[in-house]
């Protein structure tokens, strides 16, 4: 009766339910077995137990040339690999087979941009040419012959003018110049540099007096000198430390405008002090170019009419040695934007005209009036923006920005600039500078210092930033920064497992984390006590505000808009590190576009480490197949069961005489 039911309801025929068989119930066993060991021979055959195949992870960049250093590779045992953490490595992934179409996705979204769209069936990816020799120098925002188009008045035709078609911009790999040779390792690069690598003499006859630079046989020298320094950066840092605290750790992020060949900030770094040294693009052909030759941050910027890409309250110090900046005109509008950048406590210092002016005033062929009513002027300003001046003494002169507000607005006796209202004070990616006072956050007692105080360096590097502890990036908080501060530990150490350049001591030296979210990175590897910097840069698509906090950590970066060109030369970087890049603008430009910056700024057998997910990878990947980069995608370091995934790549070796090769 039971049976009977049974069979009603799941609408079998009551002779077939009085007659069970168990023959299909064999028969899919067999068929199951059968499907497994077919599925065991195809993926490695019975192979030993030693030889797992069960765990498949790439652990090295498949590049094999002499030129191109090999990434070491890993295979141990499956014992081995029981005792160790789930991101040993085994063998080598591949993910074409099974991500065909999004590999064929992303070479047609690459080609699109050309003449004519490849076929989505196409099995090799579209092959980038060399650029002309011309454009070995190229910087897409700061090209000469577009800067023209713009304004000279207070300099606007050197601040970033990016390509605004897709006409003007480049499609070919910028190559790097005849005879370029891999950069001598820190800290000798501090002192010399490859004169095939920034071919130029200007500065050399332009600056022989000031002992900048001077060629050498195939090298270029560079004696530390400077206009305002002639017995050496050293001596010149040694005099402002008889004036400011440079030794106890409480200056630890600088600011050096018109930084010439940026010997101020190379000779600031064995002080355990980070300078940030800016100078346009200019008729000082290459003086940024030759400061990142030498191993030391430095940007290409200028003071016009736009804010400093940096955020609010970010440096300890600021200095101008001769950087020719008219700090008095504008109703003092270049040192209102140095205030908005100096930490609360910070100094700014000048050297050159007029400092000093009753003694040089000849040599600079300027009137005794002129320089005095010139000298006049910037005190005001600073007055007005109620620094104190600490002291003048022989050629340099330090002011010190207030720890707060608190007294200033009702102390002014002069009302102008007034305290801005309602504008970001950390928004700084094209936005226009204003003749008012960025407000220090309220505070509430008279010796509190705004915003909170930053710990000494190097204490400051780990410590929770003040903008985390007092709630002002949201989704940050005390504990989730010290989670972020250990997983990017775990995440070096891992990335150290697989890479072997980071075994070799100073193969890396100028560092680029394209999406440095609270700089963690950065941190993991300063803690490591690598002889390297970082540039961290924020996405301004992302959240901005974490910016503040990286500095607060004693770090350095900027803003950016990686549909953009970066303010720099090529072949700046041995190391860039993306971190879902890709998936953070995948609706806002082409894929080819970042990856072609990237290789811009990549020096030759350079270094890049790109985190996302594993489908936007292999879309990656197969763009990058065409840049003459040789890539492998490897595991996560959690093990092979996380979707994000890591795509290792060397940039191969290759100049302008090869380019046709």
């Amino acid at each position: 009766m039971g049976v009977r039911l049974a069979a009603t309801k799941l609408h079998i025929p009551p002779s077939a339910a009085r007659r069970p068989t168990f023959l299909p119930f064999v028969a899919v066993l067999l068929l199951c077995s059968a499907s497994y060991l077919l599925g065991a021979w195809q993926h490695g055959g019975f192979a030993s137990p030693s030889e797992s195949p069960a765990v498949s992870i790439a652990t090295a960049v498949a590049c094999t040339t002499a030129a191109a250093p090999a990434m070491r590779k890993k295979a141990p045992s499956a014992r081995a690999r029981s005792r160790s953490s789930p991101s040993q490595p085994s063998r080598a992934l591949d993910f074409s087979a099974h991500h065909a179409a999004a590999a064929d996705e992303a070479l047609t979204s690459a080609a699109s941009s050309g003449s004519s769209s490849s076929s989505s069936s196409s099995a090799s990816p579209r092959r980038y040419p060399a650029c002309p020799v011309r454009y070995s120098e190229y910087t897409p925002c700061e090209d000469v012959e577009r800067s023209l188009r713009y304004p000279r008045d207070r300099l606007v035709y050197r601040e970033r003018h990016c390509p605004a078609s897709e006409r003007e911009r480049l499609r070919c790999l910028v190559p790097a110049p005849r005879g370029y040779r891999t950069p001598f390792p820190w800290p000798a690069s501090r002192d010399v540099a490859w004169f095939a690598n920034v071919p130029h003499k200007e500065l050399t006859v332009e600056k022989a007096v000031q002992n900048w630079i001077r060629v050498d046989g195939d090298k270029l020298r560079f004696p530390g000198g400077g206009t305002m320094f002639p017995n050496g950066a050293d001596a010149y840092i040694d005099d402002i430390g008889k004036i400011i605290p440079l030794h106890d750790g409480s200056i630890r992020t600088a600011l050096d405008t018109g930084c010439g060949v940026a010997s101020w900030g190379a000779y600031l770094l064995s002080r355990d002090i980070l300078a940030m040294s800016f100078a346009p693009r200019d008729s000082h052909e290459a003086q940024v170019q030759f400061a990142l030759e030498r191993g030391v941050p430095a940007m290409i910027g200028v003071l016009a009419s736009n804010r400093l890409t940096y955020p609010a309250r970010a440096f300890d110090m600021a200095h101008c040695s001769r950087c020719l900046i008219p700090w008095q005109l504008y109703d003092g509008l270049y040192l209102i934007e140095v205030d908005r950048v100096l930490r609360p406590g910070g100094y700014w210092i000048l050297s050159g005209p007029p400092i000093n002016w009753k003694k040089y005033w000849k040599g600079w062929e300027r009137t005794k009036e002129d320089l005095n009513a010139e000298q006049q002027a910037i005190e005001a300003v600073a007055r007005s923006l109620c620094w104190t001046k600490v002291k003048e003494a022989g050629d340099i002169a330090v002011w010190q920005k207030p720890y707060n507000h608190a007294g200033c607005k009702a102390s002014r006796k002069a009302k102008s600039p007034p305290f801005c209202s309602g504008k970001n004070p950390d928004a700084a990616w094209y936005d226009k500078m204003e003749a008012c006072i960025t407000p220090l956050p309220e505070v509430s007692g008279a010796s509190d210092v705004a915003g909170g105080a930053v710990k000494k360096w190097p204490q400051r590097l780990t410590a929770v930033p003040p903008r985390v502890s007092r709630g002002g990036i949201r989704g940050v908080t005390a504990k989730s920064f010290a989670q972020d501060t250990e997983l990017w530990r775990r995440r070096v150490r891992h990335y150290k497992s697989v890479i072997s350049q980071f075994e070799q001591k100073g193969r890396y030296r100028n560092v680029l984390d394209m999406n440095a979210r609270l700089g963690g990175f950065a941190a993991a590897l300063a803690a490591a006590g690598d002889p390297l910097w970082v540039m961290n840069m924020v996405p301004t698509v992302g959240n901005t505000t974490t910016l503040g906090a990286i500095y607060e950590r004693g770090l350095i970066g900027s803003y950016q808009d990686w549909c953009e060109g970066m303010s720099t030369y090529p072949r700046t970087y041995d190391l860039i590190h993306a971190d879902s890049v890709f998936t953070l603008y995948k609706n806002r430009c082409e894929m080819d576009r970042i990856l072609l910056e990237m290789d811009r700024v990549l020096r030759p057998r350079g270094t890049v480490i790109i985190r996302d997910d594993v489908d936007m990878l292999v879309k990656v990947k197969s763009v990058a197949d065409g840049m003459r980069w040789d890539s492998q995608i490897v595991d996560h370091e959690d093990g092979p069961l996380v979707r994000e995934k890591i795509l290792l790549v060397v940039k191969k070796y290759w100049t302008a005489q090869d380019q046709d090769q």
